[in-house]
């Protein structure tokens, strides 16, 4: 059975079927995945309200399962080192996907306070790789050239995909534990990351790396935001005591191992998506002809 959660059916499903646990995952990371930023935020926050309400209202509903982000802790050099679950954003994420899970986790707390009697775990992922998935950051490490903020060096966690579904999974046995981190042990950084992709990368200044992420959008090579460029400069870190001690979990892949099982699954996807590379090109030589391709001519060149 399929149905929108942006729809009213929705509601007549849950209650019709008398359905006890609801695993809520529907929310889009990246606008191209939702079809436009537009249609991203009115499937995570419009959706998500017709979801919760739809909960509200069926008596049968008693646990409700959330899969949110670690982006609401927002990224900043006055971030702690590790965050954990009672800890607020030193700087708000102001745009996309971890502003929306700010929301999404804000209509959640509202059921909870509503609907005591509902059990409800919201699990706060770090960035979820591995090789099938495709997200804003598995597009920016698999560009011919990574771009990394100058002076920055990003200390990065992530959860394998197949992690993420068992933690889902996982917390579906259990009683509420309100938000939990999840997160692979360790934690590599931005240019550890890039060579362990096999990828040269360029130091950009903060300010111009925007520019180049623009440039790579132009061939819908990544759908980044300023969120995510601020954890490509400040970094952030999970503190998981509660994921082992509360939800009882301990992921397969360690953040290393899940970025290599992403890298080795993921050499050379990107020439995939150069509507101008050439067989047996190099990164280096791809990424030339990108910037050719977005740079206009001198007039004293034509």
């Amino acid at each position: 059975m399929r149905a929108d959660i942006r729809s009213p059916l929705i509601s007549r499903i849950i209650s019709g079927n008398d359905v006890d646990t609801v695993v809520h995952m529907g929310v889009v990371a990246t606008p191209r995945a939702g079809g436009g930023r537009a249609t991203q935020k009115e499937v995570n926050v419009i959706g998500t309200m017709q979801l919760l309400a739809a909960c509200q209202r069926a008596e049968s509903v008693t646990k409700l399962i959330v899969k949110s982000t670690a982006g609401v802790y927002g990224s900043s050099p006055r971030d702690p080192a590790m965050f954990t679950e009672d800890m607020s954003a030193k700087k708000m994420p102001s745009s996309g996907w971890a502003r929306d899970s700010v929301e999404v986790e804000g209509y959640v707390r509202g059921l909870s306070r509503r609907r005591p009697d509902i059990e409800i775990t919201t699990l706060r992922f770090a960035n979820v790789i591995g090789p099938r998935i495709r997200t804003a950051f598995t597009d920016h490490f698999s560009l011919p050239v990574i771009p990394i903020p100058f002076g920055y060096d990003a200390r990065l966690q992530f959860v394998h995909e197949d992690d993420c579904v068992a933690a889902l999974v996982r917390a579906i046995d259990l009683p509420g534990l309100g938000a939990v981190n999840v997160a692979g042990d360790g934690i590599i950084t931005a240019s550890q990351a890039a060579n362990l992709a096999g990828r040269p990368f360029v130091l950009v200044p903060r300010m111009a790396t925007g520019t180049v992420t623009d440039l790579a959008k132009k061939f819908g090579l990544i759908d980044i935001g300023s969120d995510q460029l601020d954890l490509l400069s400040f970094g952030r870190g999970l503190d998981t005591t509660r994921m082992r001690e509360e939800l009882g979990f301990e992921p397969a892949y360690t953040t290393r191992a899940a970025y290599e099982d992403y890298a080795r699954a993921t050499k050379g996807r990107v020439f995939d998506r150069l509507p101008f590379a050439q067989p047996g090109w190099s990164a280096v030589q791809a990424a030339e002809a990108a910037m050719r391709a977005v740079t206009p001519t001198p007039e004293s060149e034509k």
